[in-house]
């Protein structure tokens, strides 16, 4: 799923929002999950995604991508910086770390969990424990920590160390 798409598909599903207030999605590559700017609010969501390595072609899928979204409405506008976590080749060595390749069905389930986590923390809204669970892939790999960028950054829960 590209960003263009992404886009399309938070606008459709931001909609719901408070009448008045416009919202716009972004992506940002150096977005740290547990350091937002003053007067931002964060949150990590969760979704299952395919990766391909660059180096030798190998694929895999993972039922722990994480993204970070860090979000603030001031005045009627608000922005929803997003990014989500790569994960590398554990057969190359030196492979670079890869995007994931998220299906629609699951970037429209991690929309719409992101746009309930905006209705909460910036709306205060209570809306109870409702969120959505993803696709998820048949993967009988463990998880490979080493291997797993939100691991580095401390934030999948799979990494038993953080």
């Amino acid at each position: 799923m590209e960003q263009p798409e992404w886009t399309r598909l938070f606008d459709i599903i931001a909609k719901n929002l408070k009448q008045g207030d416009s919202w716009r999605l972004e992506f940002d590559e150096s977005l740290m999950p547990n350091c937002q700017t003053p007067g931002w609010k964060k949150c990590i969501v969760s979704t299952s995604a395919r990766y391909n390595c660059t180096e030798c072609g190998r694929g895999w899928s993972s039922n722990n991508v994480r993204v970070a979204c860090h979000m603030r409405l001031s005045n009627s506008r608000g922005v929803v910086k997003v990014r989500p976590f790569r994960q590398n080749c554990k057969i190359c060595s030196d492979a670079p770390m890869e995007k994931p390749s998220i299906d629609s069905e699951n970037t429209k389930t991690l929309l719409k969990n992101l746009v309930e986590k905006i209705r909460i923390k910036c709306y205060n809204e209570y809306l109870g424990k409702k969120n959505r669970p993803f696709k998820r892939f048949d993967g009988k790999m463990p998880h490979e920590p080493a291997h797993c960028e939100a691991c580095m950054q401390g934030i999948c829960p799979k990494n038993r160390s953080f």
